[in-house]
């Protein structure tokens, strides 16, 4: 037998689902304030796929090849020079950006947030940005208030879900907008829903909306814009519609420009651009905060983050596919330890 290997999905250059291989390599190892984890779980996320387009600002310097792999939920099973708190067999989680769509991978044990025993690994991989980016949506950057009235752009998304509960959980009033055959899944997660191929937004709610969340921005997020109340806020925090129409980064970057400009338009209106890692990087302390809550809410099955499936390393380039084409109602997680298991004899 020889030396045990790592499986990686790497990117070999920017591009298409085509561009995604799986490759081997030697295990890391854990080096000074660094743990090794066992991959349990690692999500898929549309920001996969602005990544391997070369459409993500973080990312924008990295050149291929490089692995990616936006989470991950692991057990530590190797542990660094000079890391206290922790030991092997903890399991933990972190938001690496790339990297973690890997059967084994090394973390810095001061970015590290724990998993509760018991939890479902792909559940609570399906928290560390989606629901993250949520929750720090409607707590930290739109600061909301119980009786709220508030719209959901992509309610039927990973995010829009978790904004729709968490929502629900803080007392809003919600609209989820959203192709129309999404409409139960909406109703089912306690909003209205509101299907945006038919239905004009901006007039269905007299006086307008509380607060827009977006991660579409669909005309360069000025229907979002234009359904806000008299000093509402608009919370953009991604181009979807951009990447889907193959626009260039510059392009979408002049529509982030563009939102805060619009608060000097009449009518107090305002808006801002939200990014998870521009967060996380001024206040790590709420990343670990918010995740930690988001785990506990999950520990007690007070949330129910719904996973599509779970699927192999064979299965990811498909799995981009997937999320490029949208219509999706739930993660889609890649499980290497599963997998693992699986062609282990016995």
């Amino acid at each position: 037998m020889g030396e045990p290997r790592n499986r990686v999905v790497q990117l070999r250059r920017f591009g298409s689902p085509d561009e995604l291989e799986v490759v081997e390599s030697p295990l890391p190892t854990a080096g000074r304030g660094e743990v090794r984890v066992r991959v349990l779980a690692s999500g898929l996320e549309y920001t996969d796929v602005t990544i391997r387009r070369h459409l993500y600002p973080q990312t924008s310097a990295r050149r291929p090849p490089f692995a990616m792999g936006y989470d991950v939920v692991g057990e530590i099973d190797q542990v660094g020079e000079g890391v206290s708190g922790f030991q092997l067999g903890d399991r933990v989680a972190d938001m690496t950006v790339l990297g973690s769509n890997t059967a084994y991978r090394t973390l810095r044990a001061s970015d590290l947030t724990r998993v509760p025993a018991g939890v479902d690994a792909a559940e609570a991989a399906a928290l560390i940005l989606s629901w993250t980016t949520a929750y720090q949506l409607l707590h930290r950057a739109a600061r909301v208030q119980r009786g709220q009235r508030v719209l959901v752009h992509g309610a039927a998304g990973a995010v829009g879900q978790a904004l729709l509960t968490l929502g629900r959980m803080a007392g809003l009033e919600v609209w989820g907008a959203a192709r129309g055959e999404h409409a139960a899944l909406i109703r089912e997660l306690g909003a209205t829903p509101i299907d945006y191929q038919r239905e004009d937004f901006t007039r269905l709610v007299p006086g307008g909306f509380d607060v827009v969340f977006d991660g579409i921005g669909e005309d360069g997020y000025r229907r979002s814009f234009e359904a806000l109340k008299r000093g509402g806020l608009l919370c953009a925090y991604g181009y979807s519609a951009g990447v889907q129409a193959q626009l260039g980064m510059i392009t979408m970057l002049m529509w982030i420009g563009r939102l805060y400009l619009w608060r000097w338009l009449p009518g107090g209106k305002r808006a801002r651009f939200y990014s998870i890692n521009a967060m996380r990087a001024r206040h790590p302390g709420w990343f670990r905060e918010d995740l930690t809550r988001l785990f506990e809410l999950l520990a007690t099955r007070a949330i129910r983050p719904r996973v599509a499936e779970r699927i192999s390393f064979d299965e990811v380039a498909e799995a981009h596919r997937r999320l490029e084409a949208g219509g999706l109602e739930g993660k889609l997680v890649l499980c290497p330890a599963s997998e693992h298991r699986a062609k282990s004899p016995g």
